[in-house]
């Protein structure tokens, strides 16, 4: 296995202080980094009363919720809270936050099942460039995802692929729980400190320093515009693809 030797400012403008560290195995999250859920105006084609403002919000508490953005029953808070580790409990999560959003039932379920389309999400412009050129490196990777629907058929869409897939309805553990990341430095044999972990979560896939990864954060912008921010993100490390 190969290693990178990577310079970073460890005190940002102005400081001269340079930390360096060798670099042998890369973490990703999914959805926002390296994956997107790009919606299409048809998904709400004879869905009254969704306006733009209304399919941004949407998409918004489908792909990136930092809560559920709606009134729960205990049944179904406890199912939101716990939505990435079992597929019914995702379904049944998402359901009621569409259906009390306003959406029919076939309209909540019509959506629902483009989420767990793996056809219906995008890679960013530089995802297969990145995946395949670390493996060329020799830098392996791994997708490390809070998710309850399998991923895999994303990235062979896409012609592409991680070396390992860490997903919470599968290992039973989500972000920002340390353990998640535990199996996936496992899995692939590396130590913290030679890992760097890419993600759009500050507080779940940041959380991933406090076993010594390093971790930067990716905008989760809409693919087509952000074209090269992961090859901008390995650059910063050493990393040139």
């Amino acid at each position: 296995m190969l290693g990178v030797t990577r310079t970073v400012p460890a005190f940002g403008p102005g400081w001269q202080h340079e930390a360096v560290a060798s670099l042998r195995a890369v973490l990703f999250d999914f959805s926002g980094t390296l994956f997107r859920l790009d919606e299409n105006d048809s998904w709400f084609a004879g869905m009254a009363g969704v306006d733009e403002a209304a399919q941004a919000e949407l998409m918004e508490r489908l792909t990136h919720p930092t809560g559920p953005g709606v009134q729960m029953t205990e049944r179904a808070y406890h199912a939101w809270l716990n939505r990435d580790l079992k597929p019914q409990l995702h379904r049944e999560a998402y359901l009621h936050v569409l259906q009390v959003s306003g959406l029919a039932d076939r309209h909540a379920e019509g959506l629902y099942q483009r989420v767990i389309d793996p056809a219906s999400w995008t890679p960013y412009p530089d995802t297969v460039q990145v995946l395949d050129g670390l493996r060329a490196d020799g830098i392996p990777t791994a997708v490390v995802s809070n998710i309850a629907w399998d991923v895999r058929r994303a990235f062979a869409a896409a012609g592409t692929g991680a070396d390992e897939y860490v997903l919470s309805f599968e290992t039973g553990v989500m972000k920002p729980d340390p353990r998640i990341f535990e199996i996936a430095l496992d899995r692939l044999g590396v130590d913290a400190a030679e890992t760097l972990m890419v993600g759009d979560s500050e507080e779940n896939d940041g959380a991933a320093e406090g076993l010594g990864c390093s971790f930067t954060l990716v905008d989760p912008l809409p693919t087509d515009e952000r074209p090269t921010g992961l090859l901008d993100t390995l650059r910063e490390y050493g990393i040139a693809l």
